[in-house]
């Protein structure tokens, strides 16, 4: 029995070390990220901005993110169209629909695509990168010569990131709102100048503006954890693939979080229109 009530007390104290473990590298995980964000904001209000950088940067995250984004915003805008509209005929509310799909999309659906994309295509494609330069001593070697990776790799990806993504935000909402109204017409038997009516009648521009913030937003998350995670990389190989999973993760754990945060605070300060 005291042999039993050992192995017990160890496996409870191993247990205890490990979470105990973990919630310290979480911690400084996100004092060393603020501190590269930190750096990050200086460099970019008063150092040398690599523009060359930047602009093949932008040209990277448009080449890779455009196409999987216009491919998700059109079945998106469908499935939205297919459950709003067979809900509103549910309730005999089929005059909202226009109000509920538009708004739909563009407080939520928008955003959302375009976290998920950016997190899952250039957040990976970043911290493959970096991590690959890593593993390298490529940083290493820029380090040696003085030069800071956060002013010429850094700073660059997070604004082609944060630039990009607002783009992609808009396009997500045009194409969303336009394949909702064009399925709502054709496939579900509902009029235009209801559908547009209703939209005109709640929408406002704060909604968009709502939406342009929250895409600049996770595309400085995805870009700073991406960044993080890649200059950290060790281990060869598998610890940039480790690296990669993580980014990917934890994205999509803060995007999702922060997309929260917005909505209420968004929900509480600016006033809605009643139609």
């Amino acid at each position: 029995m005291d042999i039993l009530a050992r192995s017990g007390r160890t496996r409870v104290g191993g247990v205890w070390v490990t979470v105990s473990r973990r919630v310290h590298e979480s911690f400084v995980t996100a004092g060393r990220m603020l501190v590269m964000s930190l750096d990050a904001v200086r460099y970019l209000v008063t150092g040398r901005f690599p523009w060359k950088e930047f602009v093949s940067q932008a040209w990277f995250v448009v080449s890779v993110a455009v196409v999987p984004t216009l491919l998700v915003a059109v079945p998106f805008g469908v499935i939205i169209s297919i459950q709003i509209g067979s809900l509103a005929q549910q309730v005999g509310a089929t005059s909202f629909v226009g109000a509920a799909n538009g708004l739909g999309v563009i407080r939520q659906g928008a955003p959302i695509v375009v976290a998920l994309l950016l997190a899952g295509a250039v957040g990976s494609a970043i911290c493959s990168d970096l991590g690959a330069r890593t593993i390298r001593e490529e940083i290493d070697a820029l380090e040696t010569m003085g030069i800071s990776p956060v002013q010429r790799l850094v700073v660059p990806r997070v604004l082609a990131t944060t630039l990009i993504g607002m783009l992609l935000c808009g396009v997500v909402a045009f194409a969303g709102v336009l394949t909702g109204f064009l399925f709502n017409v054709l496939a579900q038997g509902g009029t235009p100048g209801s559908y547009v009516s209703s939209f005109a009648a709640f929408a406002q521009p704060a909604d968009l503006v709502l939406a342009e913030v929250k895409s600049a937003v996770f595309g400085v998350l995805v870009a700073l954890v991406a960044c993080y995670k890649g200059l950290t990389a060790k281990g060869g190989p598998k610890g940039v693939a480790d690296a990669v999973n993580a980014s990917v993760v934890l994205s999509v754990v803060l995007l999702f979080a922060v997309n929260v945060v917005i909505t209420e605070i968004y929900a509480t300060v600016v006033p809605q229109r009643l139609g």
